[in-house]
Parts: structure tokens; C-alpha cells; sequence
């Protein structure tokens, strides 16, 4: 790899860590808005060309497809991880050695886990418990979105690497493109052609595959030197165990965090299928608002890896702090302008009453308090970043388990089923004030105690 090739190791090791982690997590929180559109797009048309029972499908109909990926998407995190700690330290030959292992991995993982997915995404259906005049709906949006695995694990994949050598932009630039894809043909094939949660399923596994492949052309055109292979079964056995040994703590962290989510839907699936409509519509708007969360979150697990790999413990000891509150602080000014908000903005979705007053309840439950989760969520990416994975594991755990799902089979108990998504305001509290214990533990004393301050840059 050419100097001009090589990923610039100043990138986060040595400036201001403020600025340069906003203008690193700009271009991610719009790709995140743009990947938001993926599903909101397809709530938005489904909510206004069809009935809530469609609207319910497309809201419980993706949760088993990711429980099947999350255990993947996890080691694709800890593809980014090992790339950013590989650029940190200027290991060209290393990232070419990753990248490889990653399209071998990725091409024996996706064609099983999609013929899997057809498999048991029926038997997951039944298991939530999904009302009966949404099953046949959620039936069909899970099959075709099932063949988009290779498309979908392809693009997070690759973003992952691209995000690792310190790029951001070009991720919102191919999801651009393929979410404007996604846009127009949830409106021809759904609008125009009438082809209701069908429509929109073959519109997002389209998009998916889209970004995919523009993902491979653009790594191929501007990193020459990593010789990024289309397909190859040439893999390093010990970049693939670091791969696992870092990405599958995160997968399964994912894991037990889409299965308790599941368990959640079952609560909200009894309610019927206006409250579960409801909910969705609601997730949609909470999950524009909190765009900031996963930029800042890619941003501290790169700073982190990168500093980690050159050394800069002096910038880990600053950049810990200050990421988590950019963070926090822009999603608490977003999140009270959302709720404040709240009525018109749900009402883009759907003009069914009764969805909107389930909808909006759950925005003013659980989006004032999502700011919580944006700082234990930066401080979960930061360690991660470090290669430090138990301890976020354990924290998201006991937050999931321990906190949020008691609380909402409580409420159900009590028969406060509506109330049940009170539970996830609790989660987000007590997550936020474990993980803050992180820089109370002997790990993190070990990594920078020892080491004197080093002059910032």
C-alpha cells in the first residue's frame, strides 16, 4: 500500500477530539437518517395505502430476520474494530489480510443464514404471538427481506471497514443512492402498483443488495492497495479468530438483546395490532430523533481503536469522557424537540386515532429519557473500541434483562399492558449509571493509570 493509499493514522490520534469526532460523525448521522428511511419509508407508505394489521406486520415482521443477523453484524463490528486498530498502527499488510477474511466469512455465512432465515422465520412469526389479521402480511415481508441477507450483511460489512480506516462520508454517499432506490419503489410498488407489504419488502431487499454492490466498487476504486477480492476463500486463521474472539461477544451481546426485544413484542402484540401499529410509528420518530446516538457510538469505538493502537492514552483519557457527552447532549435537545412536537410528526404515518394515541404515549414515556442511553452508549463503543467486551456485554445484559423486561411482564401483570414500554425509560437509567462504573474498574486503571500523560497534539 502507497503512502497516498494508506489511511491517515493522524486521523483521530493527534487535533482537537471534539471537533474531529463530530465532523467524523456527521456524515454517519446522515447515512443514519438515510437508513432510517428504510423502514420509514415503508411505514410511511404502508401506514397511508394500507390498514393497521399491514402496518403491524411490517412493525413485528423484522425482529426474528434480526435475531438470525445480529450475531454476524456483531463480528462485522469487530471487522471495524480490528481495522481501525490496524490503521492506528499503520499495518498495511494486516488490512489486507482482514479484508480478505471478511469476504470469506461473508459469503460462508450469509447463503446458509438466508436459507435458515426461510426456515424458522415462520416458527419465530408464531412464537411472538403475532396477531392473527397480521400474520399472513408478516408472513410475506419476512421472506422476501430474508433474501437480502447477502445484500444486507455485505454493506454493514464493508461500511464497517470503511469506517475503521477513518471514513465516514462514503458510506452516506452509497446509502444515498440506495436508499433513493428504496424510496421509489416503496411508492411504484406499493403506491403505483398496489402491491401493498410485498411492494415494500422487495423495495427494501433491492436497496440492500444496491449498496452492497456499490459498497465493493467504491473500496475497490479508492483502496487499491488493500486488494479487496469480489469473492475469495483465502483467509488469515488467525485474523478470523480475532475476528471472533472480538465480534462474537458483540453478536451475542446483539443476540440477547433482539431475543429480549422479542420478548417485549410479545407484550406488545397482545395488546392487538393498533397498539403494536401504535408502537411502531412511535419507534420510527424515536429512532429519527436519536440519530446522533449511533454516530457518536461508531465515532467513540474508531477514536478508541485507533488511539489504542498508536498508543495515545493521554487522548483515550480525554476522549472518554467528552464523546459520551457530545453525545448525550445532542440527543436530550433533540428528544425534547421531538416530544414537543410529537402530534404532526406521527401524524405523517397514519391517520388512524386510536394508533396515534398509543403512538404518542409512547413518545412521551420513552423519548425524554433516550439521552441516558446515548452516554452509556458511547461509553459501550469506547471500551469496545479498546477491545474491552465483558463488561458493556454484562451492562447491556442486566439492562435488558434485569431491568426492562421485569419491569414491562410487571406492568402486563398489574394489567397495565399499555404502560409496558415504561420499562425501556428505567432501562436506559440504570444502563447509563453501570456503565459510568466502567471508569471505576481495574481495566480501565491498568490502561491508563500506568502510562504517563503524553503531550496532546
Amino acid at each position: 500500500m502507497s503512502a497516498s493509499e494508506a489511511p491517515d493514522r493522524t486521523g483521530f490520534t493527534a487535533g482537537p477530539i471534539v471537533r474531529q469526532v463530530v465532523w467524523f460523525a456527521l456524515p454517519i448521522c446522515a447515512g443514519n437518517i438515510l437508513q432510517q428511511m428504510y423502514s420509514t419509508v415503508d411505514t410511511l407508505v404502508i401506514g397511508n395505502y394500507c390498514d393497521a394489521a399491514a402496518l403491524a406486520a411490517v412493525a413485528t415482521s423484522s425482529q426474528p430476520l434480526e435475531i438470525m443477523l445480529c450475531i454476524f453484524l456483531g463480528i462485522g463490528s469487530g471487522i471495524s474494530i480490528l481495522v481501525s486498530q490496524a490503521a492506528g498502527a499503520q499495518d498495511a499488510e494486516r488490512l489486507r489480510r482482514i479484508v480478505n477474511t471478511a469476504v470469506a466469512f461473508l459469503f460462508a455465512a450469509a447463503v446458509p443464514l438466508t436459507a435458515l432465515g426461510l426456515l424458522l422465520g415462520p416458527w419465530l412469526l408464531r412464537l411472538m404471538q403475532v396477531p392473527a389479521d397480521a400474520m399472513p402480511y408478516a408472513l410475506q415481508y419476512l421472506r422476501i427481506t430474508t433474501i437480502g441477507i447477502l445484500g444486507n450483511m455485505g454493506y454493514n460489512f464493508n461500511a464497517g471497514i470503511l469506517r475503521g480506516l477513518g471514513n465516514s462520508k462514503s458510506s452516506l454517499l452509497l446509502l444515498g443512492v440506495a436508499c433513493a432506490v428504496n424510496v421509489v419503489l416503496d411508492f411504484a410498488l406499493v403506491g403505483g402498483l398496489g402491491m401493498g407489504v410485498g411492494g415494500a419488502a422487495w423495495a427494501t431487499a433491492a436497496a440492500l443488495f444496491l449498496s452492497w454492490v456499490c459498497s465493493v466498487a467504491y473500496i475497490r476504486r479508492h483502496y487499491p492497495g488493500l486488494d479487496f477480492p469480489l469473492f475469495t476463500l483465502r483467509f488469515s486463521p488467525r485474523v478470523l479468530g480475532d475476528m471472533l474472539r472480538i465480534g462474537l461477544p458483540l453478536g451475542l451481546n446483539s443476540a440477547l438483546y433482539s431475543v429480549g426485544h422479542v420478548m417485549l413484542q410479545v407484550i406488545f402484540n397482545v395488546q392487538g395490532s393498533v397498539f403494536v401499529a401504535g408502537c411502531s410509528v412511535a419507534g420510527k420518530v424515536n429512532g429519527i430523533a436519536n440519530i446522533a446516538i449511533t454516530s457518536f457510538s461508531s465515532a467513540a469505538t474508531v477514536f478508541a481503536g485507533q488511539n489504542m493502537g498508536a498508543g495515545r492514552y493521554d487522548r483515550l483519557r480525554r476522549g472518554a469522557w467528552q464523546i459520551p457527552l457530545c453525545s448525550g447532549a445532542i440527543t436530550l435537545a433533540a428528544g425534547l424537540t421531538a416530544t414537543c412536537f410529537s402530534r404532526p410528526l406521527l401524524a405523517l404515518f397514519t391517520r388512524d386515532s386510536a394508533v396515534l394515541d398509543f403512538a404518542q404515549r409512547y413518545i412521551y414515556v420513552v423519548l425524554p429519557f433516550t439521552w441516558a442511553y446515548a452516554v452509556l452508549n458511547g461509553i459501550m463503543s469506547f471500551a469496545n473500541g479498546m477491545g474491552e467486551i465483558r463488561y458493556p456485554t454484562i451492562v447491556n445484559i442486566l439492562m435488558l434483562w434485569g431491568v426492562r423486561i421485569p419491569a414491562a411482564y410487571l406492568l402486563a401483570w398489574l394489567g397495565y399492558g399499555g404502560w409496558a414500554m415504561a420499562g425501556v425509560p428505567l432501562s436506559f437509567v440504570a444502563g447509563m449509571a453501570a456503565m459510568l462504573f466502567f471508569f471505576r474498574t481495574k481495566r480501565w486503571r491498568e490502561i491508563c493509570a500506568p502510562h504517563a500523560p503524553e503531550r496532546s497534539a
